[in-house]
């Protein structure tokens, strides 16, 4: 049996599909490459296609004997979603309506969905829990949750067993260095600190420099994307040996403010990266912290790969060795 994997060819589902590998999984991927990459793909068997389109999804399950899911495949700028929120809808929310309704259709009973902690919105607690509040403040967090909502109701009628995982900021690459982060446009804040340090941009820009943290920048959670492919092949693992539905948060349980990802880059890279302070962006909240003490307990995750210097070395590795990306086709 397979594992098909939605948005196999991005950053995060690549990373997945390499983990999948590693431990003999058949898997098959569908990525319609907007944002994905073709070298991305380690292997497996690739689809080239969209979600929302039904005869070439009903070609992905017809060929394959799939029994699980899982689901990367959505935009996910924050920015160009409160610009556009009827693409976030379209792609997203209905792109995991066709996919739901078809694995109903084939009989396919589990889906690990790749969700994001910005379901929280402002959050209560520091660190985040899974039963906190779920009051999003952008279309793209608002989308996601409408996702797992669904989720929840499919199962109710259909049966279909999920676990949603919700994370904040993935960085690194793979450890055979094959992999890892190209996207474009670039707006996660380890590949633009790391393209200032190849000369690419003049300087690194620091949205405020006034919030109540220890040195006044925001502070975020960064987890290495090899340890989150890991917690998405556990989750599947929870789900084929029968485990109910659910929801967890990953992380590393530490922030790191926005400077001291810049220090520790300067550290490991040698570079100077300029950095210029400008004002805050609408809607940065100071902490963005998760605590993933469900995940530990319940998915027996533990992130190996959690100092910072270790998952910004690995990322740097990887720019320096392809300092324009993956190969555009």
């Amino acid at each position: 049996m397979a594992v098909l994997v939605t948005g196999g060819a991005g950053y995060i589902g690549s990373h997945a599909v390499a983990a999948l590998l590693e431990r003999g999984e058949e898997i098959v991927i569908v990525d319609n490459l907007q944002q994905g990459h073709r070298d991305a793909v380690l292997g497996g068997k690739l689809y080239v296609g969209d979600l929302r389109d039904g005869e070439f999804l009903d070609t992905v399950f017809g060929e394959n004997s799939i029994d699980a899911v899982i689901h990367f495949a959505a935009n996910s700028l924050v920015g160009e979603s409160m610009k556009d929120p009827g693409k976030y809808y379209h792609n997203n929310v209905y792109g995991t309506l066709c996919l739901l309704e078809k694995m109903n259709q084939y009989e396919v009973k589990r889906i690990v969905f790749s969700s994001t902690a910005a379901t929280y919105g402002e959050p209560e607690n520091v660190p985040i829990h899974e039963n906190d509040r779920t009051l999003p403040t952008n279309t793209y967090g608002e989308t996601k949750l409408a996702m797992e909502k669904m989720m929840k109701w499919f199962d109710a009628a259909s049966g279909i067993k999920y676990v949603s995982l919700r994370y904040f900021n993935a960085a690194g690459a793979h450890a055979s260095g094959k992999i890892g982060e190209d996207h474009n446009p670039e707006t996660h804040l380890v590949p633009l600190i790391l393209q200032t340090a190849l000369g690419q941009r003049s300087h690194i820009s620091v949205f405020g420099d006034d919030y109540p943290t220890e040195d006044g920048t925001c502070v975020r959670d960064y987890i290495h994307v090899s340890d989150l492919a890991d917690a998405h092949v556990l989750a599947v693992d929870r789900l084929r040996s029968g485990g109910d539905s659910a929801i967890y948060n990953l992380g590393n349980g530490t922030g790191f403010s926005v400077k001291q990802v810049i220090d520790i880059a300067r550290q490991v890279t040698g570079r100077e990266i300029p950095a210029a302070i400008e004002a805050r962006r609408a809607g940065d909240p100071a902490v963005l912290v998760a605590s993933s003490d469900r995940a530990r307990t319940e998915l027996g995750w533990s992130p190996s790969r959690n100092k910072l210097e270790d998952i910004i070395g690995s990322a740097w590795a990887w720019h320096q060795a392809n300092p324009t990306g993956y190969n555009k086709q």
